[in-house]
């Protein structure tokens, strides 16, 4: 008896979590100003660790919050302080992404919707049809993928740095 309310109370939960994400996601669309965006986009990555979670990958959903959510963001949100609020793109209501993005959300939505009403996939497997394994995931992270991960920090770094140089350049010398 308890298992069911339990099994239930996930799969409502995963729903909630996975609507929030999907309306998150929407509203980075709709929005312009780039604090907001990046504020929506957050809020879809948290909702797309409690997807995660739920769904019994804890390890990725933790990877989900502290690197995406933790790290990603502080610089998105670093690099929009900097950006000048006075600059006329900013006045224009929405993005012009708006119409190609509503189109692309009707086709998930299709898709979605399509998938509800078919059996929809089991969970993942591995490459020989096992389960997933986190013992085998980092193994093969830690040895195959680690350096891919450290030169993706780096490039964040050198896109914040290259941010702040072209913000400088395109600055006028308040002096002059």
């Amino acid at each position: 008896m308890i298992d069911t309310v339990l099994a239930s109370l996930d799969t409502v939960f995963l729903y909630v979590f996975a609507g929030c994400a999907f309306l998150s996601a929407a509203l980075m669309l709709f929005l312009k100003e780039p604090m907001r965006v990046a504020l929506a986009l957050i809020s879809c990555m948290v909702f797309l660790g409690g997807v995660y979670g739920l769904l019994g990958v804890h390890f990725i959903a933790a990877f989900q919050v502290l690197i995406y959510v933790g790290a990603v963001m502080v610089f998105m949100v670093y690099a929009i302080m900097l950006l000048d609020p006075r600059d006329e793109s900013m006045k224009v209501r929405y993005s012009h992404f708006l119409w190609p993005g509503a189109v692309g959300y009707v086709l998930l939505v299709e898709a979605l919707t399509a998938g509800i009403w078919n059996d929809l996939p089991g969970p993942p497997r591995g490459p020989a049809g096992e389960p997933f394994s986190l013992k085998a995931f980092s193994e093969v992270f830690l040895s195959e993928y680690w350096l891919h991960f450290e030169l993706t920090s780096v490039l964040l770094v050198a896109a914040v740095v290259a941010a702040l140089a072209v913000i400088r350049v395109n600055r006028k010398d308040p002096r002059g």
